[in-house]
Order: structure tokens, then C-alpha cells, then sequence
């Protein structure tokens, strides 16, 4: 392992730093669930940190030899890595959801998936049935005294915080309805003007029917759903995140169609039906978050492409700024094709974008920010919905080409420098979390900044396939070296997001 500024060269990394062999080793399910001090560990914890790394991501990829058809629909298992007095703690439990007990009680897959996965049977065992399970998978976030698993298809799932137990669905006290999507992208906003100056969280959900509507949900530090408006969308709308200012949520509705001809008759999952428009531009909804405003989204146009994440927007002299990972397109999920045998070198590969938005013009100007293949962008929690300096990312080894992530690179948005922590040619990376160095609010939230605005750690998991397990690794955010590698007794699957809370829970 080696942190170097972007650009120098490694000399003890190949060319091409992956091994593909080695890659698919991290997509096999984790079945056991663990409970213990970890104790195998290099360099020294910092004192100063303490609270608890949760993480979400599909565990299980299979039901007694069955399959899944992609990762995505792979059951939720959450981790927590928690940290006190120099020492840490793992547990990882999965969400108990319906479908999974389900499914572990038959053996078998009972639930289509909305990526591949089929019941066996054929197209006659899958025909008109559109039951998708609720697989928990996606985030994880404590607020508001209650730690709940996302998936933005469906309800929130309440977790026990010290001991990962299923608690049951979530509904906001009959303010989210039942079989209501809850999108698994929250945003914390550090200071809502709506709430006094106040933390609030930010979210929303896509809606289906005859037309889809964009419901947004503002919950207060209590966990309380304390402002929710509905906003119908034209078309289709595939929408994984969205961004927040002070004033307004910010979507992007990629370009694609869906056909439910096939989905329906049982011959394609619902992801099989969405095919990516490269003549169609992307729009983007500018939405008020003020409920007392009533007009419609404004809608801007972009050149074709497709965004899963955003790091952050900012609102700047009547524009709006927004930074987020853009790909050319969006590669269509093939009926049978084995994920695991990805062709990386196929694929465009995922990069930063600033898209400048003028509200009275409506024109939108865009600039690369960094071209290297990078994901799961990361900002200080402070700065949501403000100006930024840093963002962090999971990212490529290599400066060119798509590649799996194993390094960590930092981009100054304001300088445009970079700095690059490498695993390779060993290691692949999960989602980078900001930790900031300094005592939390009183609500456990950090939205203010004590010192600089890199003044903090990086947490992420590592696949190690030398070791064939998974490390827990702490960086320095300021100058991306290596500060305590956590070794774990087993590997993790590779997840999707996490968060990390001062609040320490280890029962």
C-alpha cells in the first residue's frame, strides 16, 4: 500500500493495476454474522476518534446455489465498526425484511428482482408478477435517535443501533404511508432556514403511476417529517440522488425509456427494460424547497449522460453549482450476462463534472473536474449545500481508462490539485467517509467547521486479496497517508454507502 500525489508514478504497481480474478473474490456473500474486538491492527488509532462507521451493502448473492442475477439486488447487510478509547468493535447483521425471511425459510428465490434476478420457472413463473422485494441494501444513516437501512424503492427498515436487529418498518409516525419509497440518498442540510438555523434532513422519493411525482421530505433533528411536498415529472424518471442548497433540491432525470412490455410478460426484469437515449439531452429539476412555493420545477437541459451520484451544489451569484460523477451512458443490463465478468476496459468510465446553472437563463455550462475513473464522491458534512473546497472519492489506480476503484483521490476544486492513496494492486475500495476531527453538536452532527476544512480522516473498507479478507482503514484527509489499517477476520462484500455518527454503540 502507498499514498502519492496524483500523477507520480508507483513504481512497484503494473500498468494495468487489476486482476480480474482476484476483483470477482469480493462479490461472494458474507453468511456468517460477527461480533468482536478487533484486534489484529497496524499504526495506532487516533485518540480523538470515537462514534460508530455504519455501512450498508448487498451481503448475501444467493439463495441456497440460486443466484442473484446482479449484486444490486443482493440482500442488505449492515456493518458497524465502532470506535472508543484507542480500541475498535465489529458486528454485522442483516436486515431482517420480509423477502429475505421469506426466501431463507423456502431455500429458494421467491422475489424478481429490479436487475435481473428471476424466479425459477421460466417467463411463466415471473409473468404479471410485479412483487419486488425490499432488500434493504443501499444506505444506512442514524438520525434522530433511530438508525434506519435504505433502499429507494421502499420503506426505511428500523435497526436496534448497538445490535443491528430488525426492528421493523419504519413510517414516521403514519407520515410515510405504507409501501412508500423513502430514496436512500438523504442529505443532512447543517443549517435549514426553515427550522431556525437547525439541522434538518433532506429526502425524497419517485413515485410511480400513470405519471411519476417527486415527493420530498424534510425531517427535523427529532426524526420528525415536518415538511412534504409532491411534484409531478414529465416522462420517466430514473433518479438515484439528488442535491441540496438552502433553497432549492436538484435532480438530474437522465435520459433513458422504459418499456414494461417485457417485465410485465415475465421475460425481463425491471432493470432489463431501461434502455439509455445518447440523442436525448439531461434535464434537470431545480425544485423550491419552500413549500410555500408553488410553482412548477424549472427545468434545464444538459448534454446526454447519466449521474448516479452528486458530491455537493452550492448556490452562487443567481447560479447554481453542482458537482457530480457523469458517465456517457448508461450501460444496459444484458438478460443472462454474468456481472462478475465485467469488461472494464468496454466501459466509459465515471467522472467528476461541474455543471454551472444560470436560473434566469437557464443555461447550463459544464467543466471536468477529474478525468480518472472515480465514484461514491464524499464532501465535509459542514459544507452540504455550500461552497466546498475538498471532495474525496473512491477512484481508479490508473489515470486513464475504467478500472475497478482502488485508491482514494482528494480533488481542490479551488486549485486543482490532487492526491492520490493506492491500494493497489492488491486492494479495491469501497466508499471513502469523511470524518471531521473536533467535537460534534449536541445533536451528534457535525455542521460546523472546527479548523480546516480537510481537518479530518477518511474511512473506508479494503479488499486485501493477498490476505483474502477486508481491512478497515483510516487516512488522513489532509495529506492522504495512511494512519491505521484494521485488519478483519473475514472479507465484506463490496457495499454501496455508510455513515459515521459520534453517537458509540457497542453493546
Amino acid at each position: 500500500m502507498q499514498g502519492f500525489q496524483l500523477f507520480e508514478h508507483a513504481a512497484t504497481v503494473p500498468t494495468k493495476a487489476y486482476n480480474t480474478k482476484e476483483w470477482q473474490r469480493g462479490y461472494r456473500s458474507l453468511t456468517q454474522e460477527y461480533d468482536y474486538w478487533i484486534d489484529e491492527i497496524e499504526g495506532e488509532l487516533p485518540a480523538e476518534l470515537n462514534g460508530t462507521l455504519f455501512r450498508n451493502g448487498p451481503g448475501l448473492f444467493e439463495v441456497n446455489g440460486e443466484r442473484f442475477q446482479h449484486p444490486f439486488d443482493g440482500d442488505g447487510m449492515i456493518s458497524a465498526i465502532a470506535f472508543h478509547d484507542g480500541r475498535a468493535h465489529f458486528r454485522n447483521r442483516f436486515v431482517r425484511t420480509k423477502g429475505y425471511l421469506a426466501e431463507q425459510k423456502a431455500g429458494k428465490i421467491l422475489y424478481r428482482g429490479v436487475f435481473g434476478t428471476q424466479k425459477s420457472g421460466g417467463w411463466l413463473a415471473n409473468a404479471f408478477d410485479v412483487r419486488i422485494k425490499n432488500i434493504a441494501n443501499t444506505q444506512v444513516i442514524y438520525w434522530g435517535g433511530k438508525l434506519l437501512a435504505l433502499w429507494e424503492a421502499a420503506e426505511p427498515h428500523r435497526l436496534d443501533p448497538k445490535t443491528l436487529e430488525t426492528l421493523g418498518l419504519e413510517y414516521f409516525d403514519g407520515k410515510l404511508g405504507k409501501g412508500a419509497p423513502f430514496a436512500a440518498h438523504p442529505w443532512i442540510d447543517p443549517s435549514s432556514k426553515f427550522d431556525g438555523g437547525k439541522p434538518c434532513l433532506v429526502n425524497f422519493s419517485i413515485k410511480a403511476g400513470l405519471s411519476f411525482t417527486i415527493a420530498i421530505y424534510e425531517l427535523d433533528v427529532d426524526g420528525n417529517i415536518v415538511r412534504q411536498h409532491d411534484y409531478p415529472v414529465p416522462g420517466f424518471a430514473f433518479i438515484h440522488d439528488f442535491a441540496i442548497t438552502p433553497n432549492y433540491c436538484i435532480f438530474f432525470q437522465n435520459p433513458v425509456k422504459f418499456n414494461p412490455l417485457p417485465f410485465l410478460a415475465g421475460t425481463r426484469s425491471a432493470g432489463e427494460c431501461i434502455q439509455f437515449q445518447p440523442d436525448q439531452p439531461t434535464k434537470v429539476l431545480i425544485i423550491p424547497r419552500d413549500p410555500a412555493i408553488k410553482a412548477k420545477p424549472q427545468t434545464l437541459e444538459t448534454p446526454s449522460g447519466f449521474v448516479f451520484h452528486h458530491a455537493n451544489a452550492f448556490e452562487q451569484e443567481g447560479e447554481i453549482v453542482i458537482d457530480s460523477v457523469c458517465y456517457t451512458s448508461l450501460p444496459a443490463v444484458e438478460p443472462g450476462a454474468d456481472y462478475r465478468e465485467t469488461e472494464f476496459d468496454a466501459l466509459s468510465p465515471g467522472q467528476l463534472w461541474r455543471f454551472r446553472m444560470n436560473l434566469e437563463t437557464g443555461q447550463v455550462d459544464r467543466t471536468l473536474l477529474e478525468p480518472r475513473c472515480c465514484e461514491f464522491p464524499f464532501i465535509h458534512p459542514a459544507k452540504a449545500g455550500r461552497p466546498h473546497r475538498y471532495i474525496y472519492m473512491a477512484a481508479a489506480h490508473a489515470e486513464t481508462g475504467n478500472a475497478p476503484h482502488q485508491a482514494i483521490v482528494k480533488v481542490d476544486v479551488e486549485t486543482g490539485a490532487r492526491q492520490l492513496c493506492s491500494f493497489a494492486p492488491t486492494g479495491y475500495v469501497s466508499e471513502p467517509v469523511f470524518v471531521p476531527r473536533g467535537n460534534a453538536s449536541e445533536d451528534g452532527l457535525y455542521t460546523e467547521l472546527q479548523g480546516e476544512e480537510d481537518d479530518g480522516w477518511l474511512i473506508a473498507t479494503v479488499f486485501n486479496t493477498e490476505r483474502d479478507r477486508s481491512d478497515v482503514v483510516i487516512v488522513d484527509a489532509k495529506d492522504l497517508s495512511i494512519v491505521t489499517t484494521l485488519h478483519l477476520k473475514h472479507h465484506i462484500p463490496y457495499g454501496l454507502h455508510g455513515t459515521f455518527t459520534p453517537h458509540y454503540f457497542e453493546s
